[in-house]
């Protein structure tokens, strides 16, 4: 299996970002830290249905390519929404909420939203974004569970089956020509005009506040890997994006290790690699074009500005992968003993750890040697059902039945 993928080299992109990567304590605890993790952590442990989702350990691979272990965070399970996302947007639409409540001077937290007890309120207010997918997905289920109305923006790119998971959480749900940084300047420009609150996934120049609540969220997710793991990764593997994720497990891990943090990995698309270009110029860069990939989550052409002030110092390298693997490593994970369910942006970080390997300059540079214990985040399961399908061959449901 691994050896398929030395063909992708010639196609793959590397910046190594080593002599602009400090080492030291973690300093932006404005953005995200650990006491943020805490407050996340209590009101998200208590949702209906919360669970911790599991973490694979890819033994087989760790051996072929030569380390001591590879985990994988397997996100398929998380809530009914099938993505790390849903730790994320949601949040941000309660946290919002129990704000806009506290104006009124009514003390409240999530579960009273989930009780209905304010809805005489907060069904005035509405919550939009733009989205890829999920994201939206997760603000949409967040609005219905709380208890407020929301409106989504998508791009050209995102597929119906992308929209009418959207939809079924009683979104209005808005189709923009043009790409995902596009959908993210109408929703912002509808948002002013309209009203609504606006709950993205990425900041920018005049809005940072509620993208902290939604990548803190995330660090739910980190804490139950490294519960799981019982030991200190050596390396992290990232899938890119607008960096939000990245930065979330980034900042959980850095301030919990410090100094004594592991080497973070960056990976992106060939057709979307914003963080990587940003890298390479020393400051945020726009990607441009239709940022075409089958990594839909990870179609991004400009990075949050929040992220990358965690991101541009603490990433060691960053890469970009063609979009070919990814069906590859799906189908792999799919045909696993314990099989798992894997959607396209999640094995972003795993399909460019199996094509790097092949490379002796790679590994010397990332420092993977034997001893490398490696952390991989599954960020979503078929959270495209038709996609998934046609690019593993089977259904989620016929994968999981061998299980």
């Amino acid at each position: 299996m691994i050896n398929n993928f030395k063909q992708y080299l010639n196609n793959t992109e590397f910046f190594d970002n080593t002599s602009n990567t400090v080492v030291g304590k973690y300093e932006h605890q404005d953005i995200l830290s650990l006491e943020g993790f805490e407050k996340a952590s209590k009101e998200i442990t208590s949702w209906d249905e919360y669970a911790v989702t599991p973490l694979v350990s890819l033994d087989e691979l760790a051996e072929q390519t030569g380390v001591s272990k590879l985990y994988y965070k397997n996100e398929h399970f998380r809530f009914s929404l099938k993505s790390f996302k849903a730790l994320g947007g949601a949040y941000a639409v309660a946290n919002l909420l129990i704000g806009k409540l506290k104006e009124q001077g009514i003390d409240a937290n999530s579960n009273d939203l989930l009780a209905g007890t304010y809805k005489d309120i907060t069904n005035k207010i509405t919550v939009s974004c733009a989205t890829d997918g999920n994201h939206g997905k997760s603000v949409a289920w967040g609005a219905s569970n709380f208890g407020c109305n929301c409106e989504i923006f998508i791009h050209s790119h995102v597929s119906v089956s992308r929209e009418n998971e959207i939809a079924k959480y009683g979104a209005k749900v808005n189709r923009i020509d043009g790409n995902y940084d596009d959908s993210v300047h109408i929703a912002d420009k509808t948002a002013e005009e309209k009203g609504y609150f606006t709950v993205s996934d990425t900041s920018y120049e005049g809005y940072t506040e509620v993208p902290k609540d939604v990548m803190q969220g995330y660090t739910i997710m980190v804490d139950e890997a490294l519960k799981q793991m019982g030991e200190k990764p050596t390396h992290v593997f990232l899938q890119g994006g607008v960096g939000g994720m990245a930065a979330a497990v980034a900042s959980f891990i850095l301030e919990t290790y410090q100094e004594e943090s592991p080497i973070f990995v960056m990976i992106e698309p060939t057709n979307a690699d914003c963080l990587l270009q940003s890298a390479k110029n020393g400051t945020p860069t726009v990607v441009h074009g239709d940022l075409d990939t089958v990594m839909a989550g990870l179609s991004c052409g400009e990075i949050s500005l929040l992220a990358w002030k965690i991101l541009e110092n603490k990433t060691k390298a960053f890469f970009s992968i063609p979009d070919e693997p990814i069906a590859e490593v799906m189908k792999y994970l799919s045909e696993l003993p314990e099989p798992v369910v894997a959607g396209e942006s999640a094995v972003a970080g795993l399909a460019g750890y199996m094509i790097t390997q092949h490379s002796e300059e790679y590994r010397a540079a990332l420092q993977i040697d034997e001893n490398s214990k490696i952390l991989f985040l599954g960020t979503e399961g078929d959270t495209d059902a038709v996609v998934y399908e046609k690019m593993v061959g089977k259904s989620s449901a016929e994968v999981l039945k061998k299980a």
